[in-house]
């Protein structure tokens, strides 16, 4: 009964449609066939999937034979009108034959998705892009060209919810910009750091009722638990070389004062490219071990980490003027504060043998990190980080009670003052770039030649120097470099 539904509704639709002769294999719905010179005609013919098409006879057919009726199932409403029905996507093919058993038409049958409303839509919401949609059996096909990934992905997720399924979606877009990002890092920090000392220590050596007494001062330094320069001050009076025997009445000082000042400059400019979508990473420095575990002979397992300038980014081209980017950089450096020292000794291994384990000590790492997510147009600069960092410590030392003396005091507390000033910034610059040829690009050892030893020995120098240079070397520093920035 369903059947026959669809075929009344089919005849009434397909009667109100235009006859189209030979048949269009994307719009065909009426198909008038003339088999009066004798020959069997083929056709090719595509239906959508839950349409149907109508086959016109300028004469009668007996019987219709279907290779595959699952996919298009045919009804004969007269001999000469023919309904074919797309119940399945897939192929198939159609044989009419006459009363007499002679062949008189066969039709190649190809029933796939009606992508017309997907194509409509994609269009509409991606009107710069050139995409063209076409269905393959029961899957969707995407080809053309785009502006950007982001065009292409959204092509795709339609698709995907046209479909019902994400794997019968086939993405053959093309990109139509440079796929290649350059980043430009500069990292520049300096820091600042000021220490004094000021501190007085004296001896005094007095004869009391014929009793020798003697007094002392040894302020410590609070943050540098010593002074800076012990050799650096100045001495007063002389007690004496016999303690048990000193002079009478006698005192001696001395004065320590002393002013650190240290300025430290860091800059590194790492450039580095990646093709849209993919990781790339950068290091410059080094490596150094870290213990990590010790076998039962007592040998010591190391692993490595890494310190110095690091980059790494992963850049997405969203569009020619914006470019989506994931960038991770690092300014590390070895330092004594928080090293770990371990003190050597003896250890006992799994065999019961007595082993020797000599001191250790691990440096720690000073680390400047940053990571974030940022866009910016191709040739557009940010500073994804930035430091101002201002440390003041001060402590002073002094003897109870005496140190608290106006202008007296002075003889009996020391002062142990430092100021750390830090300021860091990290600036990136995104260039969308393509690759060059081989002439318009120079190494920083382009134009260098190596002097002869006359040069070295007689003038001093370090390379040799020429007007003009018979194998046309250039200048590293009037070439272009890297990439070709676009």
């Amino acid at each position: 009964m369903l059947r026959g539904l669809l075929t009344i509704l089919a005849a009434f639709v397909l009667a109100a449609s235009p006859a189209v002769a030979g048949g269009n294999a994307a719009s065909a719905r009426v198909i008038n066939v003339a088999t009066h010179d004798g020959a069997a005609p083929q056709q090719h013919i595509t239906l959508s999937l839950d349409k149907a098409a109508l086959v016109q006879l300028d004469t009668d057919a007996r019987d219709v034979l279907v290779s595959n009726p699952a996919v298009v199932d045919a009804v004969v409403r007269t001999p000469r009108r023919i309904f074919l029905l797309a119940q399945k996507t897939g192929q198939t093919n159609a044989f009419f034959f006459d009363a007499k058993g002679h062949q008189i038409l066969t039709i190649d049958i190809r029933v796939e998705r009606d992508v017309t409303d997907l194509a409509a839509m994609i269009h509409n919401d991606m009107p710069t892009s050139n995409i063209h949609v076409a269905a393959l059996n029961d899957n969707i096909v995407l080809t053309g060209m785009v502006q950007n990934t982001g065009d292409s992905q959204r092509a795709q997720d339609l698709a995907a919810r046209f479909a019902g399924d994400p794997n019968k979606v086939a993405n053959l877009l093309k990109i139509d910009t440079s796929q290649q990002v350059m980043l430009k890092v500069r990292v520049a920090e300096m820091q600042r750091s000021v220490a004094k000392q000021f501190g007085i220590n004296a001896v005094g050596a007095f004869k009391v009722a014929g009793i020798p007494m003697i007094a002392q001062t040894s302020n410590p330094y609070g943050l540098a638990a010593a002074a800076l320069s012990p050799n650096s001050g100045a001495q007063i009076g002389s007690i004496g070389s016999d303690p048990l025997h000193p002079a009478p009445n006698n005192v001696q000082g001395v004065l320590n004062a002393l002013e650190q000042v240290g300025l430290v400059h860091t800059l590194a400019e790492p450039n580095l490219t990646a093709v849209s979508g993919e990781t790339a990473k950068f290091l410059a420095g080094g490596e150094f071990p870290v213990p990590v575990s010790r076998d039962q002979y007592g040998n010591v397992t190391v692993a490595f980490k890494q310190f110095g300038v690091g980059l790494s980014f992963t850049p997405v081209v969203l569009s020619p003027n914006n470019i989506s980017l994931q960038i991770s950089s690092e300014v590390s450096e070895l330092t004594n504060t928080g090293a770990f020292t371990q003190s050597g000794g003896s250890s006992t291994t799994n065999t019961g043998s007595s082993t020797t384990v000599p001191s250790l000590t691990i440096p720690a790492l000073a680390v400047r990190r940053a990571e974030t997510t940022v866009e910016v147009p191709s040739g557009g600069s940010f500073a994804i980080a930035g430091l101002m960092q201002h440390a003041t410590k001060q402590t002073i030392d002094q003897f109870p009670g005496l140190g608290d003396m106006p202008v007296l005091g002075a003889l009996f507390r020391s002062r142990d003052f430092q100021n750390d000033e830090t300021e860091l910034v990290v600036i990136a610059t995104a260039y969308l770039v393509k690759p060059g040829k081989e002439k318009d690009f120079a190494s920083p050892g382009d134009g260098f030649v190596p002097p002869a030893d006359v040069e070295t020995v007689m003038l001093g120098r370090l390379n040799a120097t020429y007007k003009n240079d018979p194998q046309g070397l250039k200048s590293a520093g009037a070439a272009k470099t890297g990439f070709i920035v676009e």
